[in-house]
């Protein structure tokens, strides 16, 4: 009989290869497909609510935070005398195997204080920002981010063009100011009662166009605004930055220790004035985001304080804008600030739309610039919604009794799934805070 030592080497061989086949390819088929199963059911999750939501029904979304598999690798493998012939004597090798996977998935409701955070609360200033560096349409995200624009009459030209507006359609802001029987005498320097004239007289009145068709004017003031940002943007000249200032202090240079000049310089910009012997501290400061036609680095300390002034105070889901004669879409130059909803306000404007406020139509205004490919859509994101799965359908759901589908027909096709993408990013993005940008200043484009 021959020796059998190098089949048996064979076979063990053999038995490691395989198992060494079978772990990656295992990993990367469980990987892809629990990858697209929670991409799966969060989109269908978001096409529900949006059903719930135009049938007036409770928000809810659940959540898998975690999947751990467990897979269980069987090789087995032996060896049967040949059954025929000479060979007879030799041992013939048999292998098998088999894998089993044990999924553990966790599901946990969003509810609670989770709820409030990620649902309720309004999105902050610094997504926005974050959306129009990854290139997303101005137009597609204020329409569906902002729940209203507050313009500054002083800034609006013809707008006798607006004299339509009713007491459903728009509403005012007054700010007074009140001096107090007991209150201490302060003296202002020239500057800074040029700059609280200035505040007062722009705060006044605040115009503020709500982004809901119910009210017709307010909702197409609203769409005009954008529309004309849109067009900024479609020549790559719309700046989207924070609001830089820069802020000084001056101290006795006596007053200093070392040790408190060498952590000033840390912090500030020290300068020591030898006439009077005292320190000039100054230091950068970022204020709230600012979308303007221009470059923001040409602005001046003065013009810097004022557009300070005119957006402070001011809260992390405003986004204020000025476009200025001169520049590009300078023909109609607007200032004012956009204000931000949170996500499940978006999915009420979203699923209201379908019926009872449905958008419309509606085209720039006359001094808006061409806008790129003449997109504009009437809704903001087209659902289809039909007793039966429409054909061609990509993503649907079945709610209510009806199939839900996102429009892909043409000439609206990319924005629809461009809005839907938009959607559920913003939706992810309410897990985690964005973080804050530095000075430097870029120019968002399309």
């Amino acid at each position: 009989m021959k020796p059998i030592t190098p089949v048996l080497l064979l076979l063990s061989v053999s038995i490691l290869l395989l198992t060494g086949c079978l772990s990656p390819i295992t990993l990367n088929r469980a990987v892809l497909v629990y990858d697209e199963a929670v991409t799966k059911a969060e989109s269908e999750q978001l096409l529900i609510n949006i059903a719930r939501a135009q049938h007036h029904e409770p928000i809810h979304f659940t959540r898998v935070p975690n999947i751990a598999a467990t897979f269980d690798f069987r090789v087995n493998a032996g060896g049967t005398p040949a059954l025929t012939g000479d060979s007879g004597g030799l041992l013939m090798p048999l292998f098998g195997g088999s894998v089993a996977e044990n999924p553990t998935f966790t599901i946990i409701p969003i509810e609670g204080e989770e709820f409030t955070k990620r649902l309720l609360t309004p999105f902050h200033q610094n997504k926005l920002t974050l959306l129009l560096r990854q290139h997303f349409d101005v137009d597609l995200l204020l329409r569906m981010m902002a729940q209203e624009v507050r313009l500054h009459p002083d800034r609006l030209h013809n707008l006798e063009m607006y004299q339509e507006l009713n007491d459903q359609d728009h509403y005012f802001y007054f700010k007074h100011g009140r001096q107090h029987g007991n209150s201490r005498s302060i003296h202002l320097t020239e500057a800074q009662e040029h700059r609280l004239r200035l505040r007062r007289h722009r705060h006044q009145k605040q115009i503020v166009y709500r982004n809901s068709p119910k009210t017709q004017t307010s909702y197409e003031m609203f769409r005009k605004v954008v529309l004309h940002l849109s067009a900024i943007q479609d020549q790559q000249q719309l700046y989207a930055e924070p609001l830089t200032f820069e802020r000084s202090w001056t101290i006795p240079a006596n007053s200093v220790s070392a040790e408190g000049f060498q952590a000033l310089e840390k912090e500030f910009t020290v300068l020591y004035n030898p006439h009077d012997n005292t320190y000039t501290l100054s230091k950068q400061l970022l204020g709230p985001v600012l979308i303007t036609n221009y470059d923001p680095d040409i602005l001046c300390c003065e013009e810097r304080a004022e557009l300070y002034d005119l957006t402070s105070p001011w809260i992390g889901n405003d986004v204020a804008f000025d476009i200025r004669p001169g520049f590009p879409g300078g023909d109609w130059p607007i200032q004012g600030s956009f204000r931000l909803r949170g996500f499940h306000a978006i999915l009420n404007f979203l699923g209201h739309s379908l019926n009872e406020e449905s958008e419309y139509p509606v085209d720039k205004d006359s001094r808006t610039p061409p806008i790129e490919r003449d997109e504009n859509p009437p809704m903001t994101m087209d659902l289809i919604v039909s007793d039966t799965l429409p054909d061609e359908s990509g993503l649907s759901v079945k709610s209510h009794g009806k199939y839900y589908a996102i429009n892909t027909a043409e000439p609206y096709a990319h924005w629809n799934q461009n809005a839907f993408q938009l959607l559920y990013i913003l939706f992810r993005m309410t897990i985690t805070d964005a973080p804050l940008f530095g000075a430097p200043s870029i120019t968002i484009a399309k």
